[in-house]
């Protein structure tokens, strides 16, 4: 297991972590969120060897293998298929060994290190490479294709896919979704709940957290809270612990006016010094509870646009490609004023295409596209972000798109973002690439667009923006077009969706888990060539569904039932902990009137945490087999003609 024990970590002169506590067990899968920049990273580094604790204990079991995705990948002739493989260190210094022995001609270690290929199943690992490779969006013709000739994006995919390589004991994943699109997401949460080490993933991606992970730690504070479930679980009981937190300091503020208003009556009086010097040190001693809170760091909105022409724009069979490739057919589309389309399709279907050239940063190879006079376009998109002035602060990023505006003006919208005091007047140069993204939006939000246009808006957001981006657009008047892997953003803010498949652009009839569960059918028709694409009609889809609905209700009912049982049992010890540790609280509670009082409740304290104990185990216990019952049974179906 991982141990921290009062573990100090500071960085130049701030603190990230202050006597902070964990545990982490060998098999869990932990979500491991906070805010940009409290430190999730340098916890990273730490757990690595790159950084040393300035205090404290950090536990790791000497044995265990760490894998994490390299943040670089340098121009390699190498194919893509064997920079995978250089992710297994244990294959490669075997194949190096024996290579060694060979050249020697010495029969006994060529002997060996074949029984140690053979024992780490190493004549498997380039089919389990390019299997990788395959989940991971990379076409088969690609596999031999050089390192240096994919770009950026694509690097870090091969980057994860080395990671994911590699036979770790502990997997450590720093945001591996910003780089992937929703198909290869889904693939990935699948592939991550299939292996059986130990992982922390820092994410922001609440749906990810969400199948990814078996447990979360908060980091936030300069302390780490563990929560014993996903994402949702760890919102609602933060939200449980946050009102008792609220009710506690309000008790507790009650008691201090209390104790304050006793030593300013009676600290003059003769008669009472005693008991007055007495409360006064029952004050100092006091240790205060801090007022709960969750105020967002950003507070913003999309302005009324100024016109909201009907239709904005309209393509008539438009062909949309680069140079002499067309990657769209025939596209026909009119965007009515209000419209919010998600768009879907696997990586390469063209989606960023399709967007570039609504945005008019790609002309038509074929067709009309109409727009309106009163059109205002805001486009978001990760290449961008390289269009922004380094040298330039982010007021001065405003302040070109309105040179009249006052000064005092940008700063309060900037405000929004998080670009507060003296960070609205710096240069951008060493701004994060979260920090980068919040200025490109706020740039679009200045510009009250009638139509937004975003790929991929959410990379390197943490969860507040990403909160806040969501109200922002569900408020939004105009028209609204995004690409993204963010399920809960696209859940959150589109009506319809649009599907680009097979180089043609339809409506998509269904939900997200509609979506997930055709690509599922796609892929496994992919794989057996000789059930034709179009043998399932959608009626048998439907049925199928239904099937699996069934069939997840029968095995998965008497389970839920225990699991709202337990919850029920649950609320009501916390409950009794609760009065039991606000009666301790108390100073009188230890008075020789209340002796017998106190027995009883430090004896029912002690047996209320032994049944919650138990009961979170067992909820725990419970969650994982709905969780397998779920693969089980989507496996099941997945694998039917």
């Amino acid at each position: 297991m991982i141990e921290l024990k009062n573990l100090t970590l500071q960085r130049g002169l701030k603190v990230l972590l202050d006597k902070a506590n964990l545990t982490v067990n060998p098999g869990w899968r932990v979500g491991l969120i906070g805010k940009n920049g409290t430190g999730k990273s340098s916890l990273f580094a730490l757990i690595k060897g790159e950084i040393t604790q300035d205090g404290g204990d950090m536990l790791v079991p000497k044995h265990w293998k760490t894998a994490a995705v390299a943040q670089e990948t340098p121009a390699l002739d190498i194919s893509a298929l064997d920079y995978v493989l250089q992710g297994d260190a244990e294959l490669q210094a075997f194949q190096t060994a024996l290579a060694q022995a060979e050249a020697q001609n010495d029969g006994m270690n060529i002997a060996e290190y074949h029984a140690k290929l053979e024992e780490i199943d190493a004549y498997t690992a380039p089919a389990r490479a390019a299997k990788l490779l395959n989940g991971l969006g990379f076409a088969q013709e690609e596999h031999g294709k050089s390192v240096k000739a994919f770009s950026g994006g694509w690097r870090m995919r091969l980057n994860l896919a080395q990671a994911l390589m590699c036979r770790a004991d502990l997997l450590l994943l720093d945001e591996p979704t910003n780089h992937l699109d929703l198909e290869t997401v889904l693939w990935l949460e699948n592939h991550l709940a299939s292996l059986p080490c130990t992982q922390i993933i820092i994410s922001h991606d609440r749906d990810f957290l969400n199948a990814a992970a078996s447990h979360t730690v908060e980091l936030s504070g300069q302390k780490l809270t563990l929560y014993g479930g996903n994402y949702d679980f760890y919102q609602n009981e933060r939200a449980q612990r946050l009102a008792q937190q609220q009710a506690a300091y309000t008790k507790q503020q009650a008691h201090i006016k209390h104790l304050q208003s006793f030593i300013d009556r009676f600290k003059a009086k003769a008669t009472k010094a005693v008991q007055a010097q007495s409360r006064m040190k029952a004050l100092a001693k006091l240790e205060r509870i801090a007022p709960a809170h969750l105020d967002s760091e950003f507070s913003f909105e999309f302005e009324s646009p100024a016109h909201l022409p009907n239709p904005l724009l309209k393509l008539d069979q438009a062909d949309l490609g680069y140079g002499g490739t067309t990657v769209l057919h025939g596209i026909s589309l009119s965007l009515e004023s209000g419209a919010r389309y998600g768009l879907l399709g696997v990586n390469g279907s063209g989606k960023s295409t399709f967007i570039k050239a609504l945005a008019g940063e790609l002309a038509l190879q074929g067709g009309q596209m109409v727009k309106s006079d009163k059109l205002n376009i805001g486009y978001f998109a990760q290449h961008q972000l390289d269009t922004l002035r380094e040298d330039q602060s982010p007021l001065w990023h405003i302040q070109q798109l309105s040179p009249e505006v006052r000064e005092q003006e940008i700063r309060n919208f900037l405000g929004g973002f998080n670009f507060v005091g003296d960070t609205a007047l710096q240069k951008i140069a060493p701004f994060s690439g979260g920090e980068k993204s919040r200025l490109a939006l706020a740039m679009i939000v200045w510009q009250k667009p009638n139509l937004l246009l975003l790929d991929e808006p959410t990379n390197h957001l943490d969860l507040d923006m990403r909160h806040a981006l969501t109200l922002a657009l569900q408020s939004f008047q105009g028209a609204l077009i995004v690409v993204s892997h963010d399920r809960s953003l696209l859940e959150a803010t589109t009506d319809n969706f649009l599907l680009i498949d097979k180089g043609r652009l339809k409506a998509f009839d269904g939900d997200l888990n509609d979506y997930r569960l055709w690509r599922l059918a796609q892929e496994n028709t992919a794989a057996a060539p000789a059930v034709s694409a179009q043998a399932q009609s959608r009626k048998d889809t439907k049925r199928q569904e239904a099937q699996m609905r069934q069939e997840k209700a029968r095995r998965m009912k008497p389970i839920q039932q225990k699991i709202e049982h337990a919850e029920k049992e649950m609320a009501a010890l916390n409950d009794i902990q609760t009065a039991c540790e606000t009666f301790l609280a108390q100073e009188d509670a230890y008075s020789d009137v209340n002796k017998v009082k106190l027995q009883k409740t430090l004896a029912n304290l002690a047996e209320t945490k032994v049944k919650l104990s138990k009961l979170e185990e067992d909820w725990l216990g419970w969650q994982e087999t709905l969780e397998q019952i779920g693969r089980e049974i989507e496996a099941q179906f997945a694998d039917m003609p």
